[in-house]
């Protein structure tokens, strides 16, 4: 059945007190709206439409680069307002879905159950139970326990706050008859808006059949209003994710103390260990360990590596039994082979790093192809940049080079070759040879250090 999907982010968000809209501010690494929209396109649907208007400066590019068509609230006069500027995106389905772009956690599943669960041509609505309904809609019952109305917090007697089952706003309608009744809403409230829930009352009087979908997991409709809400929904999520990985297998030394912000994977056996972030899409294999304060953005890691304490690996792809840090930063195009090392204070950048190499600290490594068996010095940089161009550098198999060494590229230091410390190597260095710039040692007598003016 051919549906649309109608995202309602036209809200100020006063109470975030932020130059930023509502639905741009992030939750695990990502805009509010995105999650809303990732969810929405799972449904593929025929149409996905969001009705922007406050911060639309911010959310027009936003949804152009997801691809998703806009439509303008320009004056915020309730949901059922909103709605009525989307019509013309809704005309073609014959089911609609309302979903919001601060409500972020609603699970596929549980919008698929909902509209499975309604009859063709009826209209369902996405519930859930609250100790403490302050504040949202009530879902009022007849005897038969079917579907009357939704009343307002504002607009509600005493009996009908004593209501425990509230409205997420979650909606899903018949195309044609909510095209037929927008015009029938009215402002007649306490806010002197158009009520999208006041369509329920509609559809009792036209004798649509009204079905319901009671989450139990309140958090799947919880809406952003403010940071504390935010930051409530951003612990709720993470710990989602680290229970999902220790449900696979890896060991986490405190739940609350990892964040996923993005996609990752980990094998089993794997250990990670307290603030961990995972960015972007991570693929850790097993019998990995991962120590304190690492960050991991969009890398593969293979099994049996160890990631000690403080390294970042950014857009780097890791073989297996490789060994980092501590504090090591390995930038994008950084690719480890098998049993690398890279050691303490060990910067890498768009190098490729052999089977079994190391640079063991205080190192940068940049613009490099280097071999097999490699031994890098403590001190040891690769002079990259002219100020104008990057030049790469070749290392071969099986090389030495000194501490305290800068290697100017372009240039190659060939198979087995030996670089002394302290050099400066401005030339190729050959192979079975020792290579270095600096040889001798001098003393000068009566020199005096400088002293404090």
């Amino acid at each position: 059945m051919p549906l649309s999907i109608v995202i309602l982010a036209a809200g100020k968000g006063t109470r975030m007190k932020s130059a930023q809209a509502k639905v741009m501010h992030g939750l695990a690494g990502r805009p509010l709206l995105q999650h809303v929209i990732d969810t929405a396109k799972q449904l593929q649907p025929t149409q996905l439409s969001v009705v922007a208007g406050n911060g639309a400066e911010q959310v027009l590019p936003f949804l152009e680069g997801n691809q998703v068509d806009a439509v303008m609230q320009t004056e915020q006069l309730g949901t059922g307002h909103a709605l009525m500027q989307a019509k013309a995106a809704i005309a073609a389905s014959e089911q609609v879905l309302v979903l919001y772009g601060d409500v972020p956690l609603t699970q596929v599943a549980t919008l698929e159950a909902l509209i499975d669960c309604v009859a063709e041509g009826g209209l369902g609505i996405l519930t859930t139970k609250l100790a403490d309904p302050t504040g949202y809609g009530r879902i009022v019952r007849d005897f038969d326990g079917r579907v009357k109305c939704i009343t307002e917090q504002k607009d509600a007697n005493p009996e009908t706050l004593l209501i425990d089952e509230v409205n997420s706003g979650i909606m899903l309608l018949p195309s044609q008859w909510l095209l037929a009744s927008l015009d029938k809403l009215g402002n007649n409230n306490a806010q002197g808006e158009y009520y999208l829930t006041d369509m329920v009352a509609l559809a009792v009087a036209d004798g649509l059949a009204i079905d319901t979908v009671c989450v139990e997991d309140d958090t799947e409709v919880a809406g952003v209003n403010n940071r504390s809400q935010l930051a409530a929904l951003e612990r709720h999520y993470q710990l989602a994710q680290a229970e999902a990985l220790m449900t696979a297998g890896v060991t986490l030394a405190d739940p609350a103390r990892v964040d996923v912000r993005g996609e990752v994977t980990i094998g089993n056996d794997s250990f990670v260990d307290v603030n961990v972030i995972f960015e972007g899409k991570v693929s850790v294999g097993s019998n990995v360990e991962i120590g304190a304060n690492c960050i991991l953005k969009d890398c593969e890691v293979g099994e049996g590596t160890v990631i000690l304490a403080n390294s970042m690996i950014d857009s780097s792809v890791i073989g297996a039994n490789v060994n980092i840090g501590p504090f090591a930063r390995l930038r994008p195009g950084t690719a480890l082979a098998d049993k690398a090392k890279i050691g303490n204070f060990v910067e890498t950048k768009n190098a490729n790093i052999g089977l079994g190499s190391k640079v063991n600290h205080l190192s940068y490594i940049g613009d490099t192809d280097m071999g097999a068996d490699v031994n890098i010095g403590a001190g040891t940089i690769t002079c990259n940049y002219d100020g104008a161009n990057k030049h790469r550098t070749v290392i071969g198999d099986r090389v030495f080079v000194g501490s305290d060494t800068q290697l100017v590229a372009p240039v190659i230091l060939e198979d087995d070759s030996t670089i002394g410390a302290g050099s400066t190597i401005r030339k190729n260095a050959e192979s079975d040879a020792l290579t270095l710039t600096k040889s001798e040692t001098r003393t000068v007598k009566g020199w005096k250090r400088p002293v404090k003016k």
